[in-house]
């Protein structure tokens, strides 16, 4: 990711569904103004799930997302209409788009999307397409929406955005990473180890991230590798008002950073900031209970390129399995990927979401809460076997039960 660059993750995502040949993939030409996706008279031309970053003003950065028509058919319509609702569990708002004159004569489909949003908590916008088509029965045929469009023209597309810009608040929904511990002036030590796992030439988006919240924030950051940490605290003049660090590195750091200095980890910043951090720091229970034989899935939002040594499919592994002292068996998810049968996982232990956006981390901790499977924090898994788990969370203590 360019540091240039708004994540992925922090996005607004704002998804187009609906019936084939409805006037989606043209509803998001319309509303960017460029020809970005291809429109075609073909059913079905959008056959996977398209993502197109923006920016609408005043709501920010977004990310559209032109989906498949929900009503293909056939095997491979089937699948096409599987990814389409898949996208729901990333979705902040939803455009549910129908052909006027369609939906004039049966709305029940769109009824059945509108359902489904409304179940998810999803604010939705029911757009009446193609009124070019239908001008003259505008004033009927709007009964059965929120607005009637027209993508050809441009009818109506400047008061969409508008009507786009009430369904969500303008300010920034995602809260603070580490910003609402700081005041003014704080210094905050960041440790950033450079080792064969670290990416050339960059520093993660985790790492970027934090840094720029503590920057807005009017406080100092003060990046060094975990080699250089006692040095750099000695140097300082005064204790930082906090510690962060990669979570790998929790064993020596908390060795080198007296015990009135608070410490905590990216992952574990991340896990409050997208996830459920009273949630992840109950599932570290699990690890007591493993039995030989159990399988703990590897979730990660992203689909990096693997280091030789690399933390999920590796080390984390190998250190739950050195804790526990079973035999256990482990698998893997990635990207946009994430098991909806959850059943055959014992635990799982998933990375702190930097890519993913909070509403898709918020459905996948309430999809394991639903099924019974405890779920934690690489942050949270490490800060436990390491021996240090009380300290990382004492930062938050007022937040935690």
């Amino acid at each position: 990711m360019s540091m240039n660059t708004t994540p992925k993750g922090e996005r607004i995502h704002i998804a187009l569904f609906g019936r084939r040949n409805a006037g989606k993939s043209s509803l998001i030409n319309a509303i960017t103004g460029q020809d970005l996706a291809i429109v075609s008279d073909v059913l079905g031309t959008t056959t996977d799930p398209v993502y197109k970053a923006m920016e609408i003003l005043p709501l920010g950065p977004v990310m559209l997302i032109d989906t498949p028509g929900l009503d293909d058919e056939g095997v491979l319509g089937e699948e096409r209409i599987k990814k389409a609702r898949s996208v729901l569990n990333k979705t902040d708002l939803a455009l549910i788009v129908a052909d006027g004159n369609e939906a004039a004569k049966d709305f029940s489909f769109e009824h059945q999307i509108l359902a489904l949003t409304k179940k998810k908590n999803i604010p939705s916008i029911v757009v009446l397409n193609k009124q070019d088509l239908w001008a003259e029965n505008e004033a009927a045929i709007q009964a059965y929406g929120d607005l009637c469009v027209s993508s050809k023209t441009g009818y109506h597309i400047h008061e969409l955005k508008e009507l786009m810009t009430t369904k969500l608040p303008t300010e920034d929904q995602t809260g603070k990473i580490v910003g609402d511990l700081l005041s003014p002036l704080d210094f905050v030590v960041l440790v950033v180890p450079i080792d064969s796992a670290a990416p050339k030439g960059r520093l993660i988006l985790p790492q970027q991230q934090v840094i720029r919240d503590v920057l807005e924030s009017g406080a100092t950051a003060i990046v060094c590798r975990d080699t250089e940490l006692a040095d750099t605290l000695k140097n300082l003049g005064q204790p930082p008002k906090l510690v962060i660090t990669d979570s790998q590195a929790f064993a020596s750091v908390s060795k080198d950073t007296p015990k009135n200095i608070p410490l905590t980890s990216f992952s574990i910043l991340f896990s409050r900031y997208k996830g459920d951090l009273q949630t992840q720091i109950d599932g570290v229970k699990m690890l007591d209970k493993l039995k030989d034989g159990d399988t703990i899935l590897m979730a990660e939002g992203c689909t990096h390129h693997r280091q030789c040594d690399d933390i999920g499919t590796v080390k984390l592994p190998r250190w739950i399995s050195e804790y526990t002292g079973k035999k256990l068996n482990f698998a893997t998810s990635s990207g946009g990927g994430f098991p909806e049968n959850l059943s055959p996982y014992r635990l799982i232990v998933h990375c702190g979401g930097c890519t993913l956006s909070k509403r898709e981390m918020a459905f996948r901790i309430a999809e394991a809460k639903d099924q019974n499977v405890p779920i934690v924090n690489y942050g949270t898994m490490i800060a436990q076997l390491k021996g240090v788990l009380k300290r990382s969370i004492a930062p938050f203590a007022d937040e935690l039960s």
